[in-house]
């Protein structure tokens, strides 16, 4: 049974995959383009030591993309796809893990609300605090630092989340209301002492255009939105369609 469930996850990941592909290409790459080619302004202006010496041993090509930007765009869909297809099947191990034990009792709402724990968890949280950049934004030295912190992001949202429904659940019994502050603080305290414990990083550029900067952060949150969104709602329906396993 437990196979089915996976099976049902990874295709509902595919779909949703796809899905925030076409958001993404629609709305993400047009900001991409335009800071891209901020970034090749930036690079055409800027004094290159090697043009004193004449061309002997210099290339002005040296910085070009190893992919076309085509081939990036199709990258995108297979990226996003396979990436469906490995949370789909995550998804549906962890819904069938809480299902009957945690969570809603009817299957389809299990589902939405597993999704909706897992972007706020997994995407949201993180990125209040690390929001994503555009190319042409972000010191290449730092980018490990920048990794490990945006991980430790992670790892706070999934802990926050798990504790605030933790508490939600040994609170059953509870008042609606003190259940729910219950659980609105459990979850919310450790993201706020991360917001403030965690450092700063602000590598935007000074003269940066800050509508490309809104539109591209826009933009990513709303391709893992989609995502998630879709996760959701098509394990859902496939929930509502099939007959108890």
């Amino acid at each position: 049974m437990i196979t089915k469930l996976i099976v049902r996850g990874m295709l509902a990941g595919l779909l949703a995959g796809l899905l925030a592909a076409v958001f993404a290409y629609t709305v993400g790459e047009p900001r991409i383009d335009q800071a891209i080619a901020l970034e090749e302004a930036a690079a055409a202006a800027a004094p290159h030591p090697h043009d004193e010496a004449g061309p002997a041993g210099h290339s002005h090509e040296e910085g070009e993309a190893l992919v076309s930007r085509d081939g990036q765009r199709f990258g995108l869909f297979l990226a996003l796809g396979l990436y469906g297809v490995a949370v789909g099947g995550l998804f549906a191990l962890a819904y069938a893990a809480v299902r009957g034990r945690a969570g809603p009792r009817s299957e389809p709402v299990l589902a939405i609300t597993l999704a909706a724990a897992a972007f706020t968890a997994i995407v949201l949280v993180p990125f209040l605090k690390y929001p994503a950049n555009p190319p042409a934004v972000g010191d290449p030295e730092t980018i490990d630092q920048r990794t490990v912190l945006y991980l430790v992001a992670v790892v706070i949202g999934i802990l926050a989340v798990a504790a605030g429904a933790a508490t939600h659940r040994y609170a059953a019994r509870s008042e609606p209301w003190l259940r729910w502050t219950a659980t609105g603080a459990t979850t919310l305290l450790p993201v706020a002492a991360a917001w403030i414990l965690l450092p700063e990083i602000d590598e935007v550029p000074q003269g940066f255009p800050a509508d490309l900067l809104w539109d591209f952060r826009i933009a990513s949150i709303g391709t893992q939105a989609v995502f998630w969104l879709g996760v959701g709602a098509l394990f859902a329906f496939a929930a509502r369609r099939r007959s108890p396993v």
